[in-house]
Order: C-alpha cells, then structure tokens, then sequence
C-alpha cells in the first residue's frame, strides 16, 4: 500500500466528514448551549483526525497501530455522546442515524487498516515523498 500523505487515507477523509457533520449539528439550538456534550463530542470528532494523522507521522507501523487504536477509542466516544445527544433531544433520531452509520464507517475503516499494518509490522509503510 502506497501512502503519500494522510490524506490519502479513507478513514481519515471519513473521519473529516464526520467532524463537519457533528460541528454542523452541534451548533445548533439547544445542543449549541450545552457546552460541555457539544466540546465534548466535537474534540472527540476532531480526534479522530487528529491521532491518525498524528500516527502517519510516527516512525513505523507500530506506533501507526497505537494512534490508530486512540481514534478507534474516539470514535466510541462520539457513538456515545450521539446517544446523549439523542435522548436530550438535541438531534433527531435520523440525525442520530445517520452520524452513528458514519462513525461506524469510520471504526470499521480504521480496523481493516489496522489489521493490514499489522500483518505488515515487519515491514516499513511504504509512502511517496
């Protein structure tokens, strides 16, 4: 697998869609004044982004696979604030929905990434500089 940047990686650019779905809808009505479930579940988002590019920087599959497991943790945290969100009535059940298939997108991604790297611990990622 050929690597240029971490953009190039499929459950970053969901995870980035994701981020601007949650922002999109946690800005809003009552769920925009709940400052802490809203800082909450928009740093979580935005995690998950942020350790897998963090982990494409590292030197290495294994720390890679440590970032990478970090996301996959934030992206539970995001399915759980969702379920908060829901019963506070600060999204509707479609909103719901459709953001936690997304999420779920997202950690099913990241853990077939995970799988390859490790299967290929032994050998260096290969990336285009």
């Amino acid at each position: 697998m050929i690597i240029s940047r971490f953009e190039d990686i499929e459950s970053w650019r969901r995870a980035r869609e994701l981020g601007a779905e949650v922002y999109g809808l946690s800005t809003k009505g009552a769920f925009s004044k709940d400052f802490g479930l809203r800082d909450q579940i928009q740093r979580a988002s935005v995690l998950i982004m942020a350790n897998t590019a963090e982990g494409f920087g590292r030197n290495g599959a294994t720390e890679f696979i440590r970032y990478l497991t970090i996301a996959q943790s934030s992206a539970i945290e995001v399915q759980t604030h969702l379920y908060i969100a829901l019963d506070l009535q600060y999204i509707t059940h479609p909103d719901f929905e459709r953001l936690y298939r997304l999420v779920e997108i997202v950690r099913k991604l990241i853990g077939g990434f995970i799988r390859y790297l490790e299967t290929t611990k032994n050998q260096k990622l290969e990336t285009r500089n």
